[in-house]
């Protein structure tokens, strides 16, 4: 393994030479912090992707390409005058060893617990800096601070914690359960008089109160469908190779043919320890 180096320099000069007027790439010239943030996001699944697959060979690949897009913006924001990338590093790790005073300060040997409540002390505080100097957001409710740009399930999840944190929530997961099946009786009554936009208010009202749900029983709703997706995909497949062995494809099967298959790829699966 090698050893791990102190100096990205290298990295830093390609990606001023990619940006160079004149004799960089035309693609990186043209990009923006809009332009690129979509591919800053992309990276970030692609990583937990790896992560999600064990591929620690492709995780290795993947947390470059994530590292790059670190080094794109920051190239970009010290191109405007604004900060570079040692203004980032600097940042973070100011951050880090401002929110663990139970490893870099005096507050030692704290419980999980403890350690938890003082994080969100330290943030709460550091919200209040920036309000004070005139950096706070807009908004100062108790749902403030949660990024539109986020994935709506993740976005979602964060939402449900804030307000929980105030006192606006379940204190059992039954309760959310039922919320579930009255979403559903809602998205019925909306079927019965079918009008498009209300039917998609009351889905979304459904996935709301699912990732509810998956927060009192302590599962990542991000992480939870990305296992739900693989699932399919790889019942899906053990139906086309079942399919194939008859000499058919899916197109040409019966929903009936294709439910058994799938019944039977669930049941293997049981059978060998899967979910």
């Amino acid at each position: 393994m090698k050893k791990p180096s102190r100096d990205i320099a290298a990295l830093l000069d390609i990606m001023a030479a990619l940006r160079t007027p004149g004799t960089g790439c035309p693609w990186d010239l043209e990009q923006s912090f809009a332009t690129i943030a979509p591919y800053t996001i992309e990276e970030a699944y692609e990583v937990a992707d790896a992560i999600g697959r064990d591929d620690l060979g492709d995780l290795r690949e993947e947390l470059g390409d994530l590292l790059l897009q670190v080094v794109f913006h920051a190239r970009m924001a010290q191109e405007q005058g604004a900060f570079d990338f040692g203004d980032v590093v600097e940042a973070i790790t100011e951050k880090l060893v401002r929110r663990h005073p139970h490893v870099f300060g005096d507050a030692r040997g704290l419980k999980v617990e403890a350690v938890n409540a003082l994080w969100e002390r330290i943030k709460a505080q550091e919200k209040a800096d920036r309000a004070a100097n005139g950096k706070g957001v807009e908004h100062t409710g108790a749902l403030a601070g949660v990024p539109v740009g986020l994935p709506a399930l993740t976005r979602a999840l964060k939402l449900q914690h804030k307000a929980g944190k105030v006192g606006f929530d379940w204190n059992d997961p039954r309760a959310v359960l039922a919320k579930i099946r009255e979403e559903a009786d809602e998205i019925e009554a909306a079927l019965d008089a079918p009008n498009g936009d209300a039917i998609a208010g009351e889905v979304g009202d459904l996935l709301f109160a699912v990732v509810n749900l998956a927060r009192h029983v302590d599962a990542d709703p991000e992480a939870a469908l990305r296992a739900a997706n693989a699932k399919f995909e790889r019942r899906f497949a053990a139906i086309e190779r079942a399919l194939a062995a008859r000499g058919k494809s899916p197109r040409e099967a019966t929903l009936a043919e294709m439910d058994a298959l799938w019944d039977a790829a669930k049941a293997a699966e049981k059978k060998s320890g899967g979910a």
